[in-house]
């Protein structure tokens, strides 16, 4: 029929027009673009649930360690240049023009970052390669427990794509009969769960179980090597920190064993440590670093030279007259503290010089307030005021950067929230604070009372019992009572504070010991055996039992280490 078009399709290759070519060339572009920026983003932060990388023989191993040592020593480099480039804003202003490029320049290229880098590199490098590398030599037998069906599933002969898949299916070449008979099951297709790529990783890193001496020896030699390539001065706080978490770790991995729990056992391990932390302020500063006596100093709001003077009449049982003289030129004390103080220097500066009690007086302890009674209120809210904006950094900044998302839903709520913390935790430390220093009072009021009634009345205490309330585990207990201030703390809190006075608190009995003879001098292997020791604990736990591990010590161990 004239007039009607045919309807077949053409023969012909049709030609798009030029716009849409160049569109569909900068969508390929975008998307090759887009997975550039993926790949990259994975070479500074590694995506959760990455699978276990598997090697073959020794030179793999050298080339997944040499690559991973290069990512952690690329990562640490950017993360302590961020970190020196942070702090420098806050002086930046108050340092001289000339002196400005080369402050910016030693922040981002400066030894800290080289070291810092090169501790990281060397650690990870030398883990990765002992940890692949040692399976080689001394396998383990792999084995599929018969109760667990996602163990049964996860089989040595299966195909990994397969297990990411979710379509996983078991050997029927090496399973033994059970399995057999189980794996034929018309429905068992139906039943299998389709697995996510975390729990993928971690069934496939259930199923390549190291051994658990593997990870102890990796980390124990990675930690030792590692800790050199840090400032000798540093060496020790780190090996001290990785050492605490490593018991903690172990701890939790045996206490999940053997079934067995300490109640508020974190408490327990702070209030301990506070102990034996204000014992070595007050008697043995030797036995602290002098940063940290310098820290308790100043939180405590006592004058250094009332400090001293108790410490000078405990241990010889006299004191300096010139700590006096300082203490009588602060204008914040009273006249009725005045005239006790001055009363103090005539008897010690006379020709039959008298030095009063075995401890430090009330008078010098707190020089602006008269009666011990009067204390409390005062100083706890000295102590509050001033931590208040060193804790509120620590709660607001790190809502900022890190729950930014959460900030912008529901700023008010946030808020709240870090204010309430940082209310808390600043009435912990004052709650610290007027506990000790009420309880020095009180134990020092109580012994000149007992003294002076001694002589009236009929019933005679014992002398050696009125004398341990000024005797040195006097000081000892004192902070034990402090210690559980920490109940005023939030619960989460409390297990990292319990770690942070932790390693102060064994340092102080190290050295204490050291010096009666008891344990050996360690001279310059002590920071490379401590970190080699916590380092085999830490990686133990890691490799075998991460989840026993800290939140904060698992996440840095996975984005620096992977799961191999």
């Amino acid at each position: 029929m004239a007039g009607v078009p045919l309807q077949r399709t053409p023969s012909f290759i049709e030609m798009a027009p030029r716009r849409a070519i160049a569109s569909f060339e900068n969508l390929v572009a975008l998307a090759n673009y887009q997975e550039r920026l993926t790949e990259a983003r994975k070479m500074v932060w590694r995506d959760r649930g990455e699978p276990v990388v598997e090697l073959g023989d020794l030179w793999e191993c050298l080339e997944h360690a040499g690559r991973g040592g290069l990512r952690a020593g690329t990562l640490a480099f950017n993360i302590r240049a961020g970190v020196n480039l942070f702090l420098l804003v806050f002086r930046f202003r108050k340092l001289a023009k000339n002196e400005r490029i080369a402050a910016l320049r030693h922040a981002i290229f400066g030894s800290d970052s080289i070291r810092f880098a090169a501790m990281l590199a060397s650690f990870v490098s030398i883990y990765k390669f002992l940890i692949n590398a040692l399976p080689m030599y001394s396998p383990v037998e792999t084995y599929t427990k018969r109760h667990s069906f996602s163990e049964f599933v996860l089989d040595d002969a299966e195909d990994e794509d397969d297990v990411d898949s979710g379509n996983a299916t078991p050997s029927t070449s090496t399973a033994p009969p059970y399995e057999k008979r189980r794996s034929s099951r018309p429905l068992l297709s139906a039943r299998r769960p389709r697995l996510s790529l975390s729990v993928t990783a971690q069934q496939i890193m259930v199923r390549k179980k190291t051994r658990r001496w593997h990870a102890v020896v990796a980390g124990a030699i990675a930690g030792a090597v590692a800790i050199m390539f840090e400032k000798k001065g540093r060496r020790v706080t780190i090996a001290q920190q990785l050492f605490v978490r490593g018991l903690q770790g172990s701890y939790n991995a045996l206490s999940t064993k053997h079934g067995f729990h300490i109640p508020h056992g974190d408490i327990i391990v702070f209030a301990l440590m506070s102990g034996q932390i204000l014992y070595g302020f007050l008697l043995r500063p030797d036995t602290l670093p002098r940063s940290y006596n310098v820290w308790v100093g100043q939180a405590s709001k006592v004058p250094m030279e009332a400090v001293k003077m108790n410490r000078d009449l405990v241990r010889t049982g006299q004191f300096d007259p010139q700590d006096v003289v300082k203490l009588l030129k602060r204008p914040d004390v009273t006249r009725n503290n005045r005239t006790a103080l001055f009363s103090m220097y005539e008897m010690a500066t006379s020709p039959e010089p008298s030095f009063g009690p075995a401890f430090g007086p009330c008078e010098a302890v707190h020089p602006m307030v008269d009666s011990c009674t009067a204390l409390p209120f005062p100083r706890f809210m000295d102590v509050f005021k001033w931590m208040f904006p060193i804790y509120g950094a620590l709660h607001f900044i790190p809502m900022i950067l890190f729950k930014r998302n959460a900030f912008l839903k529901a700023p008010k709520d946030m808020l709240l929230r870090a204010g309430w913390g940082t209310t808390r935790s600043s009435a912990f430390l004052a709650t610290f604070v007027i506990i000790y220093q009420t309880y020095f009072c009180l134990k020092h009021n109580l012994h000149s009372f007992l003294v002076s009634r001694q002589a009236l009345s009929a019933y005679k205490i014992p002398q050696p019992l009125i004398d341990v309330l000024v005797s040195k585990p006097s000081f000892w207990i004192g902070g034990l009572l402090s210690g559980f201030s920490l109940f005023v703390e939030e619960k989460r809190r409390r297990g990292e504070l319990a770690m942070y006075v932790l390693p102060k608190g064994l340092e102080s009995v190290w050295v204490m010991l050291r010096g009666k003879g008891l344990v050996f001098n360690t001279g310059n292997f002590g920071e490379p055996l401590l970190t080699a020791i916590g380092m085999g604990m830490v990686m133990s736990t890691y490799q075998n039992d991460p989840q026993h591990l800290s939140g904060l010590v698992r996440r840095v161990m996975y984005q620096f280490i992977g799961p191999n």
